[in-house]
């Protein structure tokens, strides 16, 4: 594929080792990075990805799969802004597997969280019918990445929320001892708190989560 092609072509020789190193240090290590700043790199899809729209419109699910399986990091990024752009209002239910692959494949926090906010939120946005199932799925997997995605997915949901449904997944994940779970929770009742201070407030005093979960959730709520 062109844009696959002149992307790669295009990242790799901006590719700096001295950058890439503190960035893969940031990352514990888990990847591999080309050493290319967030601004530089959204600039280099950018100037591709309209070099290719046709191109990207008939395939952009194949080509962002594709780009997601690269060694860099900066790959994975480049697939998930593409996802984000192509996704609009523009799923078929199908996607959810996309987005289950996405979440569970080169898993850490900085994909998994753009995953589960804006490709996840906005599926099951477009097809509310399909929450219940999508997210009993996600939150009883022994994948902790599906569990932490099935807790913030909400949250540009704002004072649309479904409190219950938020509650229920902090109910069922609050003994984890994950670090990953116990944030997710306090960040997605914080979040929240914006619109229902004193429901999540009376949440947290009355449910018993984990130090960290209860710091998080109620530092926005004087």
């Amino acid at each position: 594929m062109n844009f696959i092609q002149n992307l790669e072509h295009d990242l790799h020789q901006k590719s700096n080792r001295e950058l890439a190193i503190p960035m893969e240090n940031y990352m514990k290590n888990n990847f591999s990075f080309l050493g290319i700043k967030t601004e530089e790199r959204r600039a280099i899809f950018k100037e591709n990805y309209e070099k290719s729209k046709s191109e990207i419109k008939a395939n952009f699910r194949k080509i962002a799969w594709e780009l997601f399986n690269k060694k860099e990091r900066e790959f994975h990024q480049c697939a998930i802004d593409l996802l984000v752009k192509e996704f609009k209002k523009n799923y078929v239910l199908e996607d959810i597997k996309l987005i289950e692959n996405l979440i569970i494949t080169n898993s850490w926090w900085d994909s998994v969280d753009v995953v589960a906010k804006y490709l996840l939120g906005g599926y099951l946005k477009q097809f509310p019918n399909e929450t219940y199932e999508v997210i009993e799925h996600f939150s009883n997997s022994n994948n902790m990445w599906l569990n932490r995605s099935a807790i913030l997915f909400q949250l540009s949901y704002k004072e649309k929320t479904n409190f219950d449904l938020l509650k229920s997944e902090c109910e069922k994940h609050k003994e984890s001892k994950e670090f990953f779970i116990q944030k997710a929770i306090g960040w997605a009742l914080r979040d929240y708190s914006r619109f229902n201070p004193s429901g999540v407030s009376e949440y947290v005093n009355s449910s018993n989560l984990k130090p960290l979960s209860q710091r998080e959730a109620l530092r926005n709520i004087k």
